[in-house]
């Protein structure tokens, strides 16, 4: 079986890559840093501008899975979140709905079409819920990120109409040590001057990266997997208990809150990723069959620290 991943040089990208081609794929990955990017051997990498067709089309010819993870990270590269400048907010949605279309544009095009499209968008697609159990029935919030999330499923809706089976995993927060949310909020722990974040009651809709890529070779592989899947632990938890449980896996004390208002005044619009949450479960995922290696947070962590 044969699978193309556009934004293979990402965190979920690069794992899933690892993942597909320890399980007998071939994988061929679209980046715009295809000359740079370290791949398992036998995995190929194929340079793209996320917009356009030029130089990757004919690839499509051949694949049985489409994975379309592209999109500018949300927070930036750095330990530290990024501002949401009009300008960040404009490449966010843009790199996003823009792949999204080019992926689309090529599965038309393609005499020999893939057998399933996997969408990436993620759980901001709700809103901040509060403590509201989050199903895939929810409709979507009004704020930044859910209508990003809107446009980014919308982005290559047109495949199904082509006889394309495709599934929208909407993803939580991939726990790995290698990038996202993980080391950033390990870092304040490790130096033992962590704690909650704001008043620590938003919900965190956390997932092993293990359980990440796992669920989503599940879509791939299951042909009745359609329509939107919640890609989250089925145990979310608060930021409170999230801080204790990462302090107690890295043996450090979480003691030192940090106060919503700083978080406000420091990130700006970008603060709703730290305060809000979603306390989403993934209810249809489980319906389908999946069987979580990490259901349970304490034991995801300890895997997660004890590899490092």
């Amino acid at each position: 079986m044969r699978a193309l991943i556009a934004g293979g040089s990402g965190l979920i990208g690069r794992a899933l890559t690892h993942e597909l081609m320890r399980t007998g794929y071939g994988v061929t990955v679209l980046s715009r840093h295809a000359t740079s990017i370290a791949l398992p051997s036998g995995a190929r990498a194929l340079q793209w501008d996320g917009r356009t067709l030029s130089g990757w089309k004919d690839e499509l010819e051949g694949t049985d899975a489409v994975i379309n993870l592209a999109g500018e990270s949300i927070a930036g590269a750095g330990l530290l979140p990024q501002r949401w400048t009009p300008e960040k907010k404009k490449r966010i949605r843009a790199s996003r709905v823009d792949s999204g279309r080019a992926l689309a544009g090529a599965v038309s095009t393609a005499e020999r079409k893939p057998a399933v499209f996997i969408q990436a968008s993620a759980v901001g697609y709700y809103g901040p819920l509060g403590a509201q159990a989050v199903t895939e029935s929810r409709s979507a919030g009004n704020d930044f990120l859910a209508s990003v999330c809107r446009d980014w499923e919308a982005s290559s809706a047109d495949v199904e109409a082509l006889g394309v089976q495709r599934a929208v995993a909407r993803i939580g927060l991939p726990l790995s040590m290698a990038g996202g949310v993980l080391p950033r909020l390990a870092l304040p722990l490790r130096m033992f001057v962590g704690g909650r974040l704001g008043n620590g009651r938003q919900f965190c809709p956390w997932i092993h990266m293990a359980d990440t890529v796992g669920a989503l070779r599940f879509l791939i592989e299951n042909e009745d997997a359609h329509g939107i899947f919640n890609i989250s632990a089925p145990e979310p938890v608060t930021n409170a208990e999230f801080t204790r449980a990462l302090a107690r896996a890295l043996r450090r004390p979480s003691w030192l809150p940090v106060p919503g208002f700083a978080i406000q005044a420091i990130f700006g619009e970008m603060a709703t990723i730290v305060l809000g949450g979603e306390r989403a479960l993934p209810q249809r995922l489980q319906a389908a069959g999946y069987a979580f290696r990490y259901p349970d947070l304490g034991a995801a962590l300890q895997d997660i620290i004890s590899a490092m």
